[in-house]
């Protein structure tokens, strides 16, 4: 399966491509106006929700090849590291199908969320700009987003013209990592005037086996039988994108068709490969007619995601997800100080798995759903306020591709989730801001949370659905207080949820064979552990803090005559989760943690280094898990930015892991269950160059 990208070649064409515009490059390029889509529908700066903004150097510094570990470490995101190339991000200890993943607003629906072997097709060299909100946007995104998402906005569809006269731009990677000998590559291009934009991108990444601190065995045919290097963790990915739109004097209408390739080792088993692809097809538009509604917008998109998993070179299981999303989005006028949207969503998914390993039937989920959101200002704030009902329809089909498979049942259910939130951002001075979420959530249950009967290899466990199951329901508040003063600023949040019928996967203490038959027989070892999904009570409670002291330069404690700044940049977070049935803690959560950077600026020159201290975890189910030891990771940076002709480019230089040191995730099923041979990559230096135009 070896790509015609293989070896970064797409990387080393685009800077080739790149080198021969930069001579006749336009120096202006378009200004996009920066918004957090995510986080406030209404487009203000300021969200009364809990956001974080990755973009430009601070994303091109802790980009990874996997979306969970690029946020890993942002205060109250952690990741679900199953190996180096499939993550999730977990926030707030919530992960799976309680955190929403977007594409520019939109559903991108894959299978990362059945499996933590699965990965996100989602690449950081081609992304311009990755949202978090953190806390419940049921609102917005439906009982999935309970624990909170995450927007990766690429701009393949462009929604802002450029210079009526005309210009063109772009960005190029290259990147090469030598803990596991990465080649990667990158190019975004764009160009338009007044009345239309164009918007091309392709990526290429291809890497060998990642090193680890500790020797460990392989057993996979080519591989040495003991080394330094998690056994199976090569990856290769390649995709790309073309889109573009027409702006007319009331509103634009665009269209994007991307793709996404990868073939990557799964660390579970030494001989087990996915080669994964996704096809994404989008229509998006905005109409401002005046009147009433002041602007119309609707989104259109279609995925078709497909993955199979291959036994050394014989095909295996193979999963796939169709899915069509619509979001439509009408905003009014104000009335007085209020403003706000209605709104409706449709998604319908098609799920299917074909093999010996497939652990949840076929099935088709339907979802459809009104909401809206207002807001009211006032001299000192803003009040928000929305609701929303959905309709979801879940049914499983059984395994039609081998009538002789009888283990799933078919049959249907219907829920009708209702969610409603409150918020107020209080403007106490300058300086300091208060705000405060209040929010009431349902979530219809999963289609495999409902119907799954099989055994999961990537989890060890055979794992069995509740067609029973009823509504997820929660409620959750968040308290946040922020204080900014020139470049100094701190900011903490406080939150707690509880849950009604949180569900989750429970080990039952049985263990079944390969039949699924429960075996009592202590001399029989070929078998796999039962996990229920159930339904109990649960809560979670934490506290986030981050924020940056300026050491050196304007606005700090100290001054220079130069124009060089020293900052402390610090962040720190702890959550607790508790099964409130059993009093037991919830499997796979965060211990807390703390971090902090030193970043240093001095003309073109820029330094960091720092830390992530994770302590112990030692709250942990008593039955299927493992508790982990502390650890402290250091890591550092240094970039040096120069100007070529038209082009700006940017050397950079990350060395991750100084120490070498040995760590275990507690938040990863690798090592809290049977899996201790994936430990947390060791030192890794990365080198790289942008150059943007």
């Amino acid at each position: 399966m070896t790509s015609p990208f293989r070896r970064g070649a797409i990387g080393v064409a685009a800077f080739t491509f790149l080198a021969s515009f930069v001579s006749v490059a336009s120096a202006q390029t378009a200004t996009l106006q920066e918004i957090t889509v995510t986080g406030n529908p209404l487009g203000a700066t300021d969200s009364i929700a809990p956001t974080a903004v990755l973009q430009g150097d601070a994303l091109l510094l802790r980009s990874q090849s996997t979306l969970g570990e690029t946020l890993d470490s942002l205060p109250g995101v952690s990741s679900s590291y199953f190996g180096p190339n499939a993550s999730r991000p977990i926030i707030r200890g919530q992960d799976g199908d309680r955190i929403r993943i977007l594409q520019n607003g939109g559903g991108a629906p894959d299978a990362s969320a059945l499996s933590y072997d699965h990965a996100v097709p989602i690449d950081a060299l081609v992304t311009d700009r990755i949202e978090v909100l953190r806390g419940p946007s049921a609102l917005q995104y439906g009982g999935s987003a309970v624990g909170g998402v995450v927007n990766v906005i690429d701009n393949r569809i462009p929604t802002e013209p450029f210079d009526a006269a005309g210009s063109f731009g772009g960005r190029a990677d290259l990147g090469y990592s030598m803990g596991n000998r990465e080649k990667n590559g990158g190019v975004v291009l764009e160009g338009g005037n007044d009345r239309y934009a164009l918007h091309v991108d392709a990526f290429s990444r291809d890497s060998d086996d990642v090193k680890v601190p500790i020797e460990l065995q392989c057993s996979k045919p080519g591989s040495p039988w003991v080394a330094r290097r998690i056994c199976n963790s090569a990856n290769e990915a390649h995709g790309g994108a073309i889109g573009g739109t027409l702006f007319f004097d009331q509103g634009w209408i665009g269209a994007s068709a991307s793709t996404y390739r990868s073939t990557y080792g799964t660390v579970a088993e030494d001989d087990v490969t996915i080669g994964m692809k996704s096809d994404r097809y989008a229509l998006e538009g905005e109409w401002r007619p005046g009147g009433f509604f002041t602007s119309v917008h609707a989104k259109l998109s279609r995925t078709d995601y497909r993955h199979t998993e291959f036994e050394g070179s014989q095909a295996g299981t193979t999963f796939a997800n169709k899915s069509d999303d619509f979001r439509l989005e009408a905003k009014h006028r104000k009335i007085g100080n209020l403003e706000g949207l209605v709104g409706f969503s449709s998604e319908s998914n098609r799920f299917s798995a074909d093999g010996e390993e497939a652990f949840a039937p076929n099935s088709r989920t339907r979802a459809n759903a009104f909401f809206l959101h207002e807001e009211y200002g006032t001299s000192w704030g803003r009040l928000s306020f929305g609701a929303r009902t959905e309709q979801v329809k879940v049914t499983s089909l059984g395994y039609p591709e081998d009538l002789s498979v009888t283990r799933f049942t078919e049959g249907e259910r219907s829920f009708n989730p209702h969610s409603a939130a409150f918020g107020a951002l209080v403007n106490l001075t300058p300086q300091w801001q208060l705000t405060s979420n209040l929010a009431y959530t349902e979530r219809a249950p999963k289609d495999y949370e409902l119907f799954a009967n099989g055994p999961h290899v990537a989890t060890a466990a055979w794992e069995v659905g509740d067609a029973s199951l009823q509504k997820e329901k929660s409620t959750g508040i968040d308290f946040g207080a922020q204080w900014k003063s020139g470049a100094n600023t701190a900011k903490v949040n406080l939150y707690a949820t509880r849950f009604r019928n949180y569900i989750g996967l429970a080990a039952s203490g049985r263990n079944l064979d390969e039949e699924g038959n429960v075996v009592t027989d202590p001399e029989v070892t070929d078998t796999l552990a039962e996990y229920r999904y159930s339904g109990v009570r649960a809560r979670f409670a934490g506290v986030e803090a981050s924020g940056n002291l300026r050491l050196l330069g304007k606005d700090g404690f100290a001054r220079a005559d130069d124009a060089s700044t020293l900052d402390l940049e610090w962040r720190g977070d702890a959550v607790r989760a508790t099964n409130s049935d059993t009093g037991e803690p919830l499997p796979r959560i965060a211990p807390w943690r703390l971090g902090a950077t030193l970043a240093y600026a001095n003309g073109p020159w820029g330094a960091r280094v720092g830390f992530d201290y994770n302590a112990a975890q030692r709250r942990v189910p008593t039955v299927g898990a493992r508790e982990t030891e502390a650890y402290t990771l250091w890591n550092a940076a240094l970039t040096y930015r120069m100007k070529v002709d038209r082009a700006n480019l940017t050397w950079y230089a990350r060395l991750d892991n100084i120490g070498n040191k040995l760590a275990y995730s507690a938040t990863s099923i690798l090592t809290t269950t049977v899996f201790p041979n994936a430990p947390l990559p060791g030192r890794t230096l990365k080198v790289g160059l942008r150059a943007t135009f």
